[in-house]
């Protein structure tokens, strides 16, 4: 173990180097080999610490200490340097474990098809040959007059803008914001006199 003083400190950087008798060069020190300690190095601190070779061949300061200054405890006990673990529960891997999580996967997975299903059929409406012979008479069909007279959507939306019956049927099949349907019966200007 060597002793030196903290010749230079960079706070910002986390780094700095000791200068002891006992060696040649000064040594770097990094923050994290100080990280157990109740506060951060300051220069003139005396530093407890041993020395390691880097791969590139520098030396740095490891199991350091500032002399004088409490350590931190450890936050858990300690069992031959392993920190301890908490065991983990044998249902959760065991072969019952696994066969129960993948029966209550498969019974969710079930669950929400069924209710899809349910849901699905009570929202699409069921239509029978009866509905279809009396579809026509329900809903008569509107014969959209072939574009003889170049009719186009210009904005306009009331009957009294219209020039002939065929051009409100247009403007009310082709056209959006028209006005001229008040009944709903797809029938445009039926209360208007000129056609």
């Amino acid at each position: 173990m060597h002793k030196g003083l903290l010749k230079t400190w960079k706070t910002d950087k986390g780094f700095g180097f000791i200068k002891s008798d006992t060696l040649e060069h000064d040594t770097f020190i990094h923050i994290s080999a100080l990280k157990h300690m109740s506060r951060k190095p300051k220069v003139g601190d005396t530093i407890c610490f041993e020395v390691a070779t880097q791969p590139d061949g520098k030396t740095k300061a490891i199991n350091c200490r500032i002399e004088g200054v409490a350590e931190l405890k450890a936050p858990y006990p300690k069992h031959n340097n392993q920190p301890y673990r908490i065991a983990k529960s044998n249902f959760a891997s065991s072969f019952l474990g696994k066969v129960a999580s993948i029966a209550l996967i498969a019974a969710l997975c079930f669950y929400a098809i069924n209710k899809y299903n349910t849901h699905s059929s009570s929202q699409t409406p069921i239509i029978t040959n009866a509905d279809l012979a009396t579809f026509d008479e329900q809903y008569p069909k509107l014969v959209t007059p072939k574009n003889t007279q170049n009719f186009r959507c210009d904005g306009r939306q009331y009957c009294t803008e219209m020039n002939s019956r065929a051009e409100a049927v247009f403007f009310i099949n082709n056209c959006t914001n028209t006005k001229m349907d008040g009944d709903g019966d797809g029938k445009p200007c039926e209360s208007d006199s000129r056609f």
